[in-house]
């Protein structure tokens, strides 16, 4: 598999914010980035040489956005697994199609990370509210049903504390297959994300410290103050991972760090993520840089922190803030040219950055 040329074409199925710093980052190493989405003035067009714009079940399309690049990538998990293996036919992608088809079903997702030596909280599959009833006299209470695909932001779950709630829940999710997850008595979330090269390279960045609101990642804080031996059991895990998919590009890996101080997997995302948001200001290689090396089969950078970093999501109308953030020193802006402000919506981020702690 040769690596690709400057001035050749990363193409990016998805264009929204992610894919937008991934366009711009290929730009920096002089690399073009092509978008596929079917939004006509998405945030991620208006920054790339070519948009393909059709819906992603048009195979068609797909195959034509494809032939017109080197490499593929996608900037979400939610991309149809039939469409992502329609671009594979004609142009490299990177990362394959199994792990968006492991992370787009939580419990496709859960059984393979236990597989892999990635623990995760206790499970249940749930078929029917008569499922419900009985997963959550197995797991106890309080637990959380979620619907198996889709959902992001704390969109398709319901915490759950009786067999009646569970049951009605199913029911609100109209019948869709769904998982339960016993509650996991966490002290805190982290992740780690890491890259992996089409030479086998694994590179992962300091974890991050994440604090989540409404369902929402509100903020980062990174490197996160975690011991020499999390930090390692995390690495593990994501390079088990990422071996087992024999990926190749930015993957998240969301944790949660028990009482006892020991870690479960949440969810992975194979994809660059919020939580990375962090590395574009304080590391010396950011996730959007990182990613683009990997899918252009180039040599990974360092991954090292430079600076200590708050990310703070700004979320609707925050983001109307933004000429406070401009006069803040330290304070790094980024937004990302969305048209419609909702509430809800991630609109932008910024990062404030100081100095190292030195031990």
């Amino acid at each position: 598999m040769s690596a690709l040329k400057p001035a050749d074409r990363i193409g990016i199925l998805g264009g929204g914010q992610l894919g937008r710093m991934l366009a711009l980052a290929a730009a920096r190493l002089g690399l073009d980035a092509v978008i596929f989405d079917p939004e006509p003035d998405c945030p991620a067009s208006r920054v790339a040489v070519e948009h393909h714009c059709a819906p992603y079940e048009d195979l068609d399309a797909v195959a034509r956005f494809a032939a017109s690049v080197q490499a593929v990538t996608f900037e979400f998990e939610n991309v149809p697994v039939e469409s992502a293996r329609e671009a594979a036919r004609h142009a490299p992608l990177r990362p394959g199609a199994q792990a968006l088809e492991t992370a787009q079903d939580r419990l496709t997702e859960k059984t393979f990370l236990n597989a892999h030596g990635a623990r995760t909280v206790e499970f249940r599959a749930v078929d029917s509210a008569d499922d419900a009833r009985a997963a959550l006299s197995e797991l106890g209470a309080p637990a959380i049903l979620k619907t198996r695909r889709l959902g992001y932001d704390g969109k398709g779950q319901a915490v759950v504390k009786t067999a009646d709630e569970a049951a009605d829940a199913f029911t609100r999710f109209e019948g869709r297959p769904a998982i339960l997850e016993a509650f996991a008595p966490f002290r805190r979330e982290l992740s780690i994300l890491a890259a992996r090269s089409l030479e086998g390279d694994v590179r992962p960045w300091p974890l991050a410290d994440n604090r989540h609101q409404g369902g929402i990642l509100r903020e980062s804080l990174a490197p996160a103050d975690v011991s020499a031996a999390t930090a390692r059991t995390a690495e593990d895990m994501a390079r088990a991972i990422l071996e087992a998919l024999d990926y190749v590009g930015v993957m998240a890996v969301e944790l949660f760090e028990l009482e006892d101080g020991t870690l479960r997997v949440n969810e992975i995302a194979p994809r660059v993520h919020n939580t990375g948001h962090w590395t574009m200001d304080a590391a010396r290689t950011c996730q959007f840089e990182q990613h683009v090396r990997a899918v252009a089969g180039w040599p990974l950078g360092d991954p090292s922190a430079l600076r200590a970093a708050r990310m703070i999501n700004l979320i609707g109308s925050e983001a109307d803030d933004w000429a406070r953030w401009l006069a803040e020193p330290g304070a790094h802006l980024h937004l990302y040219g969305k048209r419609q402000t909702r509430e809800g919506r991630k609109m932008g981020h910024v990062t404030l950055t100081a100095p190292l702690l030195q031990d």
